[in-house]
């Protein structure tokens, strides 16, 4: 009987998973969290490329040094935003000046009922994040928003930037709650982001861990 030699690419942080990746995990997590076996089966075929045929194939010791690498890095979500990022050889900038965003980037943005990583996420990201025209130094300036999402390029960017971009919010969300911005820079948030962000941010918390819990328990 030949055997089957099965070769796994374990991520070994958040810069190893895609969007797509991330998006197509939490979607199926949804429907099977009630079965431990199966959640299992999932997180290793959508982060490490073990299809579920093979599931119980691999060796007691394999599966524990796998498990070991994804939860070094799943428990921490809470990444910085990076403001200049680069995919395929583009770089392209976060937008610089949130107060001063366009109404049409503002309108497409707040279209959403929530800030989250979720099948909308790419869009907002393709509004957040534009191509560079001018930089100097870590001053830069990006294109105009021209109503276009290019959400495709985003849903292969890794997890690192998406997590950065989206804590950006939550932080500022808790800055907003607890008082700590000056009166000016509160003012310049429109009222439809901190309602969306509210409302993110009772979601947030259970999405970004539930991934680590579930493959502790």
């Amino acid at each position: 009987m030949a055997i089957k030699e099965i070769e796994l690419k374990v991520p070994s942080s958040y810069a190893d998973i895609t969007l797509k990746q991330w998006i197509e995990l939490q979607n199926e997590l949804e429907a099977y969290k009630d079965d431990a076996d199966a959640v299992t089966a999932l997180m290793l075929y959508h982060l490490c490329g073990l299809e579920p045929k093979y599931m119980k194939s691999i060796t007691i010791d394999d599966y524990a040094l796998v498990k070991q690498e994804l939860e070094s890095f799943l428990g921490n979500t809470e990444l910085p935003l990076q403001r200049i990022i680069k995919i395929a050889g583009k770089e392209y900038g976060f937008e610089p000046n949130l107060s001063q965003m366009s109404y049409g980037a503002f309108a497409d943005i707040t279209q959403y009922k929530d800030l989250t990583i979720d099948k909308n996420w790419a869009k907002i990201m393709s509004v957040l994040y534009r191509p560079i025209k001018h930089k100097k130094g870590e001053m830069y300036s990006i294109e105009a928003y021209d109503g276009e999402m290019r959400e495709d390029i985003f849903l292969e960017v890794g997890m690192h930037i998406h997590f950065g971009a989206l804590f950006f919010f939550v932080n500022l969300l808790m800055d907003l709650l607890n008082a700590t911005l000056k009166s000016t820079m509160a003012k310049d948030i429109h009222p439809n982001i901190k309602q969306i962000l509210e409302r993110s941010g009772q979601l947030i918390p259970h999405s970004l861990t539930s991934p680590a819990e579930i493959l502790q328990k």
